[in-house]
């Protein structure tokens, strides 16, 4: 007996693999996509997802059109999409007024929760905390801080300057610079006079790169080749970037994250077994493809246990869904649309890879406007 075909359901994919953070692009493009097609192998969902993949290219106005034309010729009703805090607040009007989710799975600033959006990523609480108390411990108290200018950078710092100087740290410089800018020349010359004792960088994708070859090409000059140096610490540094960045100026940086893929784990054995079969034997995973790959699957397991696939339905669904992800558990926090993570801290190493230097004890509930703030401890556990 031949079998029904199954109803698809079509979902925006909305990520810029073009532009100024491609790399970052690709990376949460792919983790969508390589669940997209777990959830359609697997036999117990009675739907199939139809993606429908967009590439703004990092421009904002794209984000709006390019939804808009999903959501009025295509019927979506469901997104997952976006990187930047920009797009993600570009976006929320259109998603309001149509009655539409969006599964937004970078790492943010927090200090928002629109009803309309899922938060996978990383709220506050969850990564620029606990990598401001991990250097409060571990290294001296005068910190540079450098960032791409948009919301993000501007909101993240100004999180991680309070944590900072609550604690008797110092900013004893803050910087931005435009999107996709890779002059640091006089950047770089203020931090060989200034001498911090760690650099906070926000800067994102090509940015990014180039400041910390810059950075590695002065201290090379300055102190002959030693890797005792001030680190680039960052909320945003992951594996595909240290690869685009290369040895040397890749050595010797820190990540506020909570996924590496140097977790040992069988889910995350897994995951890149997968991504790996999917993508190539060189292909590395990250926090950006976790994320997206995660939010796919939330996505799918809120459709199927949903009374409908309509917007409210799916959202009150989706805050009963929990994942063993390659991160550990994740679950829905329902008083905030934001979910339990596991925060950890790596510090970059050769092969492309983070080295855990840390990991809380336990998935830590989301603080998006750090109610529960304990400037002592970032592990609150359920």
């Amino acid at each position: 007996m031949r079998k029904h075909p199954k109803r698809r359901i079509p979902i925006g994919v909305i990520f810029s693999t073009t532009g100024p953070y491609s790399i970052i692009g690709k990376a949460l493009y792919q983790g969508a996509m390589l669940a997209v097609d777990e959830v359609n192998a697997e036999q117990k969902y009675k739907f199939e997802l139809d993606a429908l993949v967009r590439d703004p290219g990092g421009d904002l106005s794209n984000y709006r059109s390019m939804c808009e034309s999903l959501i009025v010729e295509y019927g979506v009703s469901h997104f997952v999409g976006c990187y930047t805090s920009s797009s993600r607040k570009e976006l929320i009007p259109l998603l309001e007024k149509h009655d539409a989710l969006l599964c937004y799975p970078s790492h943010y600033e927090g200090f928002e929760c629109s009803p309309n959006v899922l938060y996978i990523g990383a709220a506050p609480n969850q990564h620029v905390v606990p990598l401001a108390q991990y250097l409060r411990k571990h290294y001296g108290p005068r910190i540079y801080c450098v960032g791409s200018n948009y919301i993000w950078p501007w909101e993240c710092t100004r999180v991680f300057r309070e944590i900072a100087t609550g604690s008797g740290g110092e900013i004893v410089q803050e910087r931005y610079v435009p999107v996709g800018d890779t002059n640091f020349n006089k950047i770089i010359h203020e931090i060989a006079d200034l001498k911090p004792d760690v650099i906070f960088s926000t800067l994102i994708g090509e940015s990014c790169y180039a400041f910390c070859r810059e950075y590695d090409a002065l201290r090379r000059r300055m102190h002959g080749g030693s890797l005792h140096h001030a680190p680039i610490a960052s909320c945003t540094l992951s594996e595909p970037e240290l690869v685009e960045i290369g040895e040397p100026s890749s050595l010797g940086h820190l990540t506020g994250s909570v996924y590496l893929a140097s977790i040992d784990s069988e889910a995350n054995r897994r995951f890149v077994g997968a991504f790996r079969e999917k993508y190539g034997v060189t292909a590395v995973t990250s926090a950006d493809a976790e994320a997206s790959y995660l939010a796919v699957h939330f996505l799918a397991r809120a459709l199927e246990n949903a009374r409908s696939v309509a917007f409210e339905d799916v959202k009150a669904a989706v805050r009963g869904v929990s994942f063993d992800a390659p991160q550990g558990s994740v679950s829905v926090d329902e008083s905030n649309d934001h979910c339990y993570l596991t925060p950890r801290i790596g510090m970059s190493a050769e092969g492309g890879n983070f080295e855990v230097v840390y990991t809380a004890k336990c998935p830590v509930r989301p603080d998006p406007y750090l109610v529960w703030f304990d400037q002592q401890s970032s592990d609150v556990c359920p």
